[in-house]
């Protein structure tokens, strides 16, 4: 049976982690840094955050290690924004679904005009 109030929870949470990682000072969380899932479990407890860059797997893993240094002030944060009864614990994943999505981009790309790589050959 799904759980309606769980997702929504998770909807929000989403949505405010996003605007809290604008506020986080640390140099090893990327600009460039977004928010790709967000797993809250069934009691609440606990929720998965997977984060993704532009720029990368290896720059999402260094945000990874400054968020985690961070969790108690982004977790404080949300707790504060969304009157929770409990606040969750946060497990912050990287993930490389953007660039990996980018690349399908590009390939698709040269799939639909393969004119434009058969061009780069004859130069």
């Amino acid at each position: 049976m799904p759980s309606f109030k769980n997702d929504r929870m998770s909807e929000d949470i989403h949505r405010e982690l996003t605007d809290i990682l604008r506020s986080v000072k640390d140099p090893r969380v990327s600009g460039m840094l977004s928010i790709v899932r967000v797993e809250l479990a069934g009691d609440g407890s606990h929720c998965k955050v997977y984060v993704s860059s532009m720029l990368g797997l290896d720059d999402a893993r260094q945000s990874v290690k400054g968020l985690r240094s961070a969790a108690g002030y982004i977790r404080r944060e949300l707790f504060a924004r969304l009157k929770m009864r409990k606040s969750p614990e946060l497990h912050f994943i990287a993930d490389d679904s953007i660039a990996r999505g980018a690349e399908i981009t590009r390939r698709l790309g040269e799939m639909n005009h393969p004119e434009v790589e058969d061009a780069d050959d004859e130069l």
